[in-house]
């Protein structure tokens, strides 16, 4: 491990020398562009993109334009970007992560590559975390952009409720520079590819360039879970109230059993014996009673799985989830695959309607579709190697402006959560009584809670944030800097906002930032270190743990579970802190291995969208195909029906079935007289009477048709129609399909492999319900005439 560390600082020494050697090439152009008039700087824009059109590459242009943007950002917002604020722009540019430490200034070094990639024309993108921190970017930085002569859009917007239309977002798009949010950016991905028009069509033809800002939040922790549209509902289950109440009758390890690590649950043979003898069948996994187990098993998952005010909580008689690594409340979110109405019928409310999932994403397999991505973060570097198999993505430490004074002390370890309470509430109370500002940082809204109730019995004033106060947190995280402040917050809560120190603070020592838990990662620690001692402020940090801390509990090994059962009693007045390197070095074994496991999650989640990505490449390609060349596509349309019918024929279909086939999809004024003309046993003469009522009906439709144009248009619709329609119908059997093969692992089967399998069946399966269905539209549907609008094709 040290030899690992050593090496990997070796060649980040490699890289900052790499890139000062640039840095030295943009200073020598600093007095030049610092010698231009206004008029003659902004004229620099012109200049820039003319050479690009010549040939000029950008890591060329790189010098001059960062001086030139450097320049400008002097001069429009007072702010001259520091030479380390200047190495993380050129980090960005080449398309890897800038490491800079909190209070570096991220905001301002995106200025400069985002200036230069927008020069060439194909736009450039800054995706934050949170609708906040996009606007405040946008509006602080608006006026330097313009000013240099580049138009700069904002793609978030303050009244959620009010959507946009395609001609508003095509605007926002269309701007040399966008700034973004990472939900807002992947769900408008998946709205437009259900567009049905060019007009309904507002993203450029290819993503270009990309900064995501806080990039090991939104690229790691966030991309666990993939980006699901949801539509129309499922027939409602009435499954759900009376599969939570068996649960609640089952024993953990003699009914079911659990493996938190893997999210999975499952019954014993003695739960199977039950639940056959509750719902009175013979065989709960006989292929009838698939919907009954499948309740079954959410409602195991949601009540060992799933927990009130750390998972969600219930407001107004509604579900909302919380995000697992800030609390913050993601309203309008639901979890899939009737997971959210598995917690609905345990929490005893109204059940919503289960909707099927129309299009879905993975994080991963988004933003790697950028030509080129880039990120910026204060913590990365202990998950480079991620960065580097899944966004090719180096992980460059940029050198800190000032150097870091803040004192980050050792753990303090506690056996019982009631002992770590006291322990560190002593600390903000001696810490207080100076009046050094303190930031109390909680894994869970209900230990923010406790918290909350603890400073004020004490009579200490504070501020807390959490999901059930999380309107102003801007605004609270800004003020924990100031003389005799106490802040009480969630993980991650108010991330990107910098938190500013009076002079009298920094005599006292600055911010005390307490972590009350060990964390899932070493790199979670160090983004709750890093809100003190930014810009070479003072600070403290320090983290108390106990054996009961979630991490340890989960991801322990089984001597430190014994160790925590034989000492579990306490005594309030006196908390016992551990000391030993052997117990320090299991619990830091532990969040190593949560850790790993994270890597696992995430890993996993992109293995099972390998299939859903390349046939959502297909599907997509097609669909725009179909969307932006209408006029040129030449369409086998007599192909698609013949093949159609020769499928049907294969079953040796009887009279009866023939006539069937042609009403269900060929044309409903069918004369059924006409079936005795011919022999039903000659598959030769069926197929060739099939296909003239089939010219026939098209043959009408093009006589009510205008003319050529407006016959491919309605050939060109009634087929993407078909794709939408089975597309949906593939997006979600393949959200279902992920929750039924995790079952599989039971069996000693490869989950993944298994989901692979299937999804091929599935895809072929949907390539035959397409054709099928595409014929029906354009067989089945019925050209209207209107004298103000003109013709009007209603599909079947």
């Amino acid at each position: 491990m040290a030899k690992e560390s050593l090496q990997s600082r070796l060649v980040n020494d490699i890289e900052v020398r790499k890139i000062r050697r640039i840095l030295k090439k943009v200073n020598a152009q600093k007095d030049k562009m610092a010698a231009l008039d206004d008029q003659q700087l902004q004229a620099k824009t012109v200049e820039f993109r003319q050479r690009i059109k010549q040939g000029e590459s950008l890591n060329r242009l790189l010098p001059e334009a960062f001086a030139a943007m450097r320049e400008a950002d002097k001069r429009i917002l007072g702010m001259f970007p520091f030479d380390t604020q200047v190495m993380g722009g050129i980090v960005l540019h080449q398309g890897n992560v800038a490491e800079l430490k909190t209070g570096e200034g991220k905001t301002l070094t995106a200025t400069l590559p985002l200036y230069l990639n927008a020069l060439a024309g194909k736009g450039a993108i800054l995706v934050t975390t949170n609708e906040y921190l996009s606007q405040r970017d946008f509006e602080e930085l608006r006026p330097v952009y313009e000013w240099m002569g580049l138009t700069v859009a904002l793609g978030v917007h303050d009244n959620s409720e009010e959507k946009l239309t395609a001609k508003e977002k095509r605007a926002i798009y269309s701007a040399d520079i966008v700034y973004t949010t990472n939900a807002v950016l992947g769900f408008d991905y998946l709205i437009e590819n259900l567009a049905s028009s060019q007009e309904e069509k507002y993203l450029r033809r290819e993503f270009n360039y990309c900064i995501v800002d806080e990039c090991d939040q939104v690229l790691l922790d966030v991309a666990q879970m993939p980006l699901v549209i949801a539509g129309a509902p499922r027939v409602q289950s009435n499954l759900y109230g009376i599969c939570d109440t068996f649960v609640t009758l089952l024993e953990k390890d003699k009914h079911y059993e659990l493996d938190e690590e893997e999210r999975n649950v499952w019954l014993t043979p003695t739960g199977i014996e039950k639940a056959q003898k509750y719902f009175k069948v013979a065989n709960i996994f006989a292929p009838e009673n698939g919907e009954l187990i499948r309740h079954v098993t959410l409602a195991l998952r949601v009540h060992n799985l799933f927990e009130l005010g750390k998972d969600y909580v219930v407001q107004d008689d509604e579900i909302v989830l919380l995000d697992a690594k800030n609390g913050r409340l993601m309203k309008g979110n639901k979890l899939q695959s009737g997971l959210h109405q598995a917690i609905e019928a345990r929490e005893h409310i109204k059940i919503t309607p289960d909707m099927r999932a129309m299009a879905s994403i993975t994080y991963q397999n988004f933003f790697r579709m950028f030509n080129k991505l880039a990120g910026m973060t204060g913590t990365a570097k202990s998950a480079e190697q991620e960065f580097i198999d899944i966004y090719y993505m180096k992980v460059v430490q940029v050198p800190t402006n000032r150097p870091i004074q803040r004192i980050d002390l050792p753990d303090q370890v506690y056996i019982t959560l009631p002992e770590k309470l006291v322990a560190s509430f002593q600390l903000v109370k001696k810490l207080h009584q100076k009046g050094q500002p303190v930031l109390l940082i909680t894994a869970s809204v209900e230990i923010s809670e406790i918290y909350s109730e603890m400073l004020l019995q004490e009579g200490i004033a504070h501020s807390v944030l959490n999901a059930n106060n999380a309107a102003r947190e801007a605004e609270i995280i800004k003020e924990a800097g100031q003389l005799g402040a106490v802040t009480v917050a969630t993980t991650m809560a108010g991330r990107g906002t910098d938190i500013k120190l009076p002079k009298e603070v920094k005599k006292l020592g600055g911010l005390a930032v307490i972590g009350t838990e060990k964390l899932q990662s070493q790199r979670e620690d160090l983004q709750l270190r890093g809100r003190a001692g930014r810009q070479g402020d003072p600070g403290l940090s320090q983290f108390f743990v106990s054996l009961e801390d979630e991490v340890v509990i989960k991801y322990g090994s089984k001597w430190i579970h014994e160790y925590y059962e034989e000492h579990r009693a306490f005594d309030w007045d006196e908390p016992r802190q551990l000391t030993k390197r052997k117990i320090l070095k299991a619990i830091q074994g532990a969040q190593e291995a949560c850790d790993s496991e994270g890597v696992k999650s995430r890993k996993s989640s992109l293995e099972f969208d390998e299939s859903s990505q390349i046939q959502r490449r297909l599907v997509y390609r097609q669909r725009d195909a179909l969307i932006e060349q209408a006029e040129n596509l030449d369409f086998d349309i007599m192909g698609l029906i013949r093949q159609d019918i020769q499928e049907f024929l294969k079953n040796k279909p009887d009279a009866y079935e023939i006539e069937r086939y042609i009403f269900d999809n060929l044309s409903y004024d069918f004369d059924i007289n006409r079936l005795d003309k011919i022999t039903v046993k000659d598959r030769a003469q069926v197929e060739a009477f099939l296909l003239q009522i089939a010219q026939e009906q098209l043959e009408l439709k093009s006589q009510q048709l205008e003319d050529e144009v407006e016959v491919k248009n309605f050939y060109r619709l009634a087929i993407l129609k078909a794709i939408d329609t089975c597309w949906v119908e593939e997006v979600d059997n393949l959200q279902q399909l992920r929750t039924v093969v995790d079952s599989r692992q039971i069996a000693q089967r490869n989950p993944i492999y298994e989901y692979h399998k299937e999804a091929i069946i599935s895809y072929n399966k949907m390539r035959i319900d397409i054709r099928h269905l595409i014929v029906q539209n354009l067989l089945l549907s019925r050209v209207v005439y209107n004298p103000k609008k003109g013709n009007s094709i209603y599909f079947a």
